[in-house]
């Protein structure tokens, strides 16, 4: 797990690349909030919008993430861990004030930057007043279903 690294992966750059292309600005691999050690991969503070890229294995994907056979329970215990993280950190910044956009690796790019500029423009409209919310492409309760095919 020490190799595996944990920011620059081919699909972020993709998103970064796309979003820089459209004059979106942000701080990458940065915490948003001040003693959460956990760290977005996209970063717009003055809007507050936190943007996670997920990988399918590390974040246990319904649809393409996979389990290993060795050690399977260790293994059941990290990937579920990971998820309630998740889990954790969204509830924590949406609490704090702040919009979560989360897409998958394997989220088509154009899917992945819709994602990402819906929980902007949300975000510039609440700078008018309007509540603070979540905006993912994952079949969550309430969630649009973003196209799944290709990847980012």
């Amino acid at each position: 797990m020490r190799r595996q690294g944990r920011r620059d992966t081919k699909p972020e750059l993709r998103l970064r690349r796309e979003l820089h292309r459209r004059g979106r600005r942000y701080y990458v691999d940065r915490a948003p909030l001040p003693g959460l050690r956990r760290r977005a991969d996209l970063v717009f503070p003055r809007l507050k919008v936190a943007v996670y890229v997920d990988g399918c294995f590390w974040h246990a994907c319904s649809q393409h993430g996979t389990r290993p056979k060795n050690n399977r329970d260790w293994w059941d215990a990290k990937l579920d861990g990971n998820v309630q993280r998740d889990r954790d950190t969204d509830r924590r910044l949406t609490a704090a004030g702040w919009r979560v956009a989360r897409v998958w690796e394997h989220e088509d790019l154009t899917a992945a930057v819709e994602i990402v500029e819906a929980a902007l423009e949300e975000a510039r409209r609440a700078l008018v007043g309007r509540p603070p919310g979540m905006v993912t492409g994952r079949s969550q309760p309430g969630a649009q279903q973003m196209s799944r095919s290709g990847g980012i």
